[in-house]
C-alpha cells in the first residue's frame, strides 16, 4: 500500500474493514476479514502505540540511528553496518515462500500507513526532529535479527580468549556463568492432573534488559482463521514467542545454545595490489568483499565504515592485513581479525514461515510441526492444548562443528573448524511438570555456559507444593525471592578467625537471614554490600590482574569484557574452584566482612537501594523507578551487577499464565504498560503491579472491550 494512503480509504471496502477494541489496560484487540488484512491491522495498530520504538528499532536494524539519536549510538551503528544486518534481513526476505511474504508485507503496510498517526502522538520525534520514512517489506526480518543477534553471547568467546591467554587454557571456562550479556527466562508447565481446574497452566517470564517502551506487546489477532492472544515483539508480525490460540498455547525460554563462531581470519594485499584475500580452510586465499558505507551522526561529523566479508562472514574486529606467519596469533592486547558466522546469513532463512504457522496451531501436534522450521534464536519451548497434549523441546537451528567452536576464536584456514550441517534439536516427554530456566537440561547438548540451576531448581520445589494449581497461584512463583547462590558465600563466615566485635555481630546476623531478597529486607541489602565488596576484593587479587585492564576492540563487546562484572556473576564458582590455587578465598572474605562492618550495617530495605534502571533510547533524567525484590538467580529475577551496582537494568520483560481450560482466566503483566507514548495513560499503568509480581487479567469477552474509531 502507497505511504501516506489512509487506512479510512482500506476501509471504505465496508465489510473488509478491519476493527480495533481495547480493554482497560489499553491492550489492542484486533479483528480482521482475513490473515493479511489482520498482519496489515497489527502493523497499524503497533504504529499507533510504538512509532518511536519501530523507529528506533528499525534505523538500530540498518545501522543508521545515530542519525537522530547522536554520538552515543555509533558504536551500535558500526557494529550493525559491519556485521551486516541489514544485508541478511534483505537475504532472508528475498528466500521467503510467497504467502509469508505477502503477510509480512501487509503488517509492512499497515506500519507505514500508521506510522505517522502514531508519530503526532510523541514528542521525541519533535525534540529529535526525526521524521519517519517509508518501511521497507525486509524491515521486520531485520529487527528481528539486531534484536537477537547477540542474545547467544558470541562476544563470550572474547572473554574467553582473554582469560586463556592470562590464565592458562585449562582456565577458559573459569567464569562460565549466566552472566550480564546473555537473555534468560523462567518457564514452567503444569500438566492438568496438577491443576485446580484439571488443565494444563503455562507460566514464566522472559528475561531482557527493561526498555521504556517496553520489549513486549500485549496484543490479541482474530480473523476467521484463528483469534489468539499473547505477547508480540513490536515491528514483527504475529506471535512468535508467546501465545494462546484457544485450543493451543506455547511459551519459550532462552535454550543458552552456542550457535555463532567467531573466526580468526588472515588477510592480505589482493593480488591486484588493490583488494584483499583471505586465507581460507583448502589453503588457497580467496577473495574479501569490500566496501565502506557512511554512518550520519545528530550532532557530529560523519563516520566512514569499512565493510569486509571473508567465505566464513562479515569481518567485526579488526580487518587491516598482517604479515604474519600462517596460524600465529597476534601478539598481546592486538586485535585480532574476526569474522562472525552466523546461521541466517548462511541458511537465507530467519525462520519467518513459522510465525503464521503459529497462529493456525490448535494442538501441541501443529506447535511442534511449526516449530520444526525455527530458525534464530534458539529456544525451549513448552506448548499445550486442551486434548491434553503437552510439548517440551528444542527449536533452532545449530550448527554441526568441532566441540572447539563453541569456546573460542578459531582459526579460518583449518579445515577441522568448517560448519558440517545441522544439530537435531532434542525433545524430551513431561513427566510431572517441565521446567525451564536456562539451566542444563534439555539443551545440554548444544551449548557451553548455562544459568546456575538455583531457579530451576528453586521452580520445581514450589511446584512440587501443591497439585491444585490455579492461574492466580502462579503469581507466588513469579515474586520468589530465595537466593540460593548465597550459600557459598555465606558458608565461608563460622571459619572466619580473629574477626571484630562488630564483624562477628555481623557474621551472626547473616547466618541467621533466611536468604531471601525481599523487597523489605533489611538483611537483603547487608549481604548485597558484603557481596560486592567481596567481588571487588576478588577482581584486584593479583592472580587475575592480567584481565584487569580495560576492554579494547569495538564498544559493543564491552559488556563482556569487564572484570568486576565478570567476577561478579562468576562468584559462586570462583568461592570453590581449585583452578586458582593463589586466591586467598577466606582472606578476602574476611576482609570484605570487617569492611562492611566498618561501614556500618545499612538497615535500608533492599527495594531502596535495589531499584529499576530501564534502559531507552532517549532517557528522561527526571523518571522515578520502583524499587523492586529479587535479584539475579531467584525465580524473581532482577539483576544486579555484582560489585558494580544494585540497580537492576534487567529483569522479567513480560510475566504470563497461560490456562488451557479457561483462556479467559489467564493472566499476563508487562513492565510499564501497553502505549509506548510517555505520559500517555496506559504508558506505565501496569508498573505497580509488575514491580509487585502481580498479574492483570487477560480479556476475551468483546463485549467488555472499547471500539475505537480508526
Amino acid at each position: 500500500m502507497p505511504w501516506g494512503m489512509s487506512v479510512s480509504l482500506l476501509n471504505n471496502a465496508g465489510a473488509d474493514a478491519f476493527e480495533l477494541y481495547r480493554d482497560d489496560w489499553g491492550v489492542p484487540h484486533l479483528r480482521a476479514p482475513d490473515a493479511d488484512r489482520l498482519a496489515y491491522a497489527q502493523g497499524y495498530a503497533t504504529a499507533l502505540d510504538r512509532a518511536w520504538q519501530l523507529e528506533v528499532e528499525r534505523h538500530r536494524a540498518q545501522g543508521s540511528s545515530a542519525a537522530f539519536l547522536g554520538p552515543d549510538s555509533v558504536a551500535w551503528d558500526r557494529f550493525a553496518r559491519r556485521s551486516r544486518l541489514a544485508d541478511t534481513a534483505r537475504r532472508c526476505h528475498e528466500a521467503l515462500d510467497p504467502g509469508t511474504a505477502a503477510w509480512v508485507g501487509s503488517y509492512v503496510d499497515g506500519v507505514n500507513d500508521g506510522l505517522a498517526q502514531g508519530a503526532a502522538r510523541d514528542e521525541r520525534f519533535a525534540r529529535t526532529g526525526h521524521a519517519p520514512t517509508p518501511w521497507e517489506p525486509w524491515v521486520p526480518l531485520g529487527i528481528w535479527i539486531a534484536t537477537h543477534i547477540l542474545f547467544a553471547g558470541f562476544a563470550t568467546k572474547l572473554w574467553r580468549e582473554r582469560v586463556a591467554r592470562a590464565l592458562g587454557d585449562e582456565a577458559v571456562t573459569l567464569f562460565a556463568t549466566d552472566g550480564p550479556g546473555t537473555a534468560g527466562s523462567n518457564g514452567w508447565l503444569v500438566p492438568g492432573e496438577r491443576t485446580a481446574a484439571g488443565s494444563a497452566l503455562i507460566a514464566g517470564d522472559p528475561h531482557r534488559f527493561i526498555e521504556d517502551p517496553g520489549v513486549y506487546q500485549q496484543i490479541r489477532l482474530s480473523c476467521p482463521e484463528y483469534d489468539v492472544l499473547g505477547l508480540a515483539v513490536p515491528g514483527i508480525p504475529g506471535l512468535g514467542h508467546f501465545g494462546h490460540t484457544g485450543s493451543a498455547a506455547w511459551a519459550i525460554t532462552n535454550a543458552m545454545a552456542d550457535y555463532q563462531d567467531l573466526y580468526v581470519e588472515k588477510l592480505r594485499p589482493g593480488a591486484d595490489g588493490e583488494g584483499i584475500e583471505a586465507l581460507g580452510p583448502d589453503g588457497a586465499w580467496e577473495p574479501v568483499h569490500r566496501h565502506t558505507e557512511t554512518i550520519a551522526v545528530a550532532g557530529a561529523d560523519p563516520v566512514e565504515v569499512e565493510v569486509l566479508e571473508t567465505a566464513r562472514g562479515p569481518v567485526i574486529t579488526g580487518g587491516g592485513t598482517t604479515d604474519r606467519e600462517e596460524g600465529e596469533e597476534g601478539e598481546e592486547g592486538e586485535e585480532q581479525t574476526l569474522s562472525l558466522r552466523y546461521p541466517p546469513r548462511v541458511r537465507r532463512d530467519l525462520g519467518f514461515a513459522v510465525l503464521p504457522a503459529l497462529l493456525r496451531a490448535r494442538t501441541v501436534a501443529d506447535v511442534d510441526r511449526a516449530l520444526d522450521g525455527w530458525a534464530e534464536p534458539v529456544n525451549v519451548v513448552h506448548a499445550a492444548d486442551t486434548e491434553g497434549g503437552l510439548l517440551h523441546r528444542v527449536a533452532g537451528a545449530v550448527p554441526l562443528r568441532d566441540p572447539a567452536n563453541r569456546l573460542r576464536p578459531v582459526p579460518a584456514w583449518d579445515p577441522r573448524y568448517a560448519w558440517q550441517g545441522w544439530a537435531e534439536t532434542p525433545a524430551e516427554p513431561v513427566q510431572g511438570f517441565a521446567v525451564m530456566a536456562n539451566a542444563r537440561g534439555i539443551a545440554s547438548p548444544l551449548g557451553v555456559e548455562f544459568a546456575p540451576p538455583h531457579r530451576a531448581n528453586r521452580i520445581r520445589e514450589l511446584l512440587s507444593g501443591s497439585a491444585d494449581w490455579s492461574p492466580k497461584a502462579m503469581a507466588d512463583v513469579h515474586r520468589d525471592t530465595h537466593l540460593a547462590s548465597a550459600a557459598p558465600l555465606l558458608a565461608l563466615l563460622p571459619g572466619l578467625d580473629g574477626l571484630s566485635p562488630a564483624a562477628g555481630a555481623l557474621r551472626s546476623r547473616l547466618l541467621a537471614w533466611d536468604r531471601h531478597m525481599a523487597a523489605e529486607s533489611t538483611d537483603a541489602t547487608v549481604f548485597s554490600a558484603l557481596r560486592t565488596a567481596t567481588v571487588r576484593r576478588f577482581a584486584a587479587d593479583p592472580a587475575l590482574a592480567a584481565l584487569a585492564g580495560a576492554p579494547t576492540g569495538p564498544e559493543v563487546f564491552h559488556p563482556w569484557l569487564y572484570l568486576v562484572p565478570r567476577v561478579g556473576y562468576a562468584l559462586e564458582g570462583l568461592l570453590t574452584t581449585a583452578l586458582l590455587p593463589a586466591l586467598d578465598r577466606a582472606a578476602h572474605v574476611r576482609a570484605a566482612l570487617e569492611e562492611t562492618a566498618a561501614a556500618g550495617a545499612p538497615d535500608t530495605p533492599w527495594s531502596q537501594v535495589h531499584r529499576l534502571a530501564p534502559w531507552s533510547a532517549l532517557p528522561d533524567p527526571d523518571a522515578q523507578w520502583p524499587g523492586l525484590g529479587g535479584d539475579h538467580d531467584c525465580v524473581n529475577a532482577t539483576s544486579t551487577v555484582p560489585g558494580f551496582t544494585d540497580l537492576t537494568a534487567r529483569a522479567s520483560a513480560a510475566r504470563y499464565v497461560w490456562d488451557l481450560g479457561r483462556r479467559e482466566d489467564s493472566l499476563w503483566a508487562v513492565p510499564l504498560g501497553a502505549d509506548g507514548v510517555t505520559g500517555s495513560p496506559h504508558h506505565r499503568d501496569q508498573l505497580p503491579y509488575w514491580a509487585q509480581c502481580e498479574l492483570v487479567p487477560v480479556v476475551t469477552d468483546w463485549t467488555r472491550l472499547t471500539k475505537e474509531s480508526v
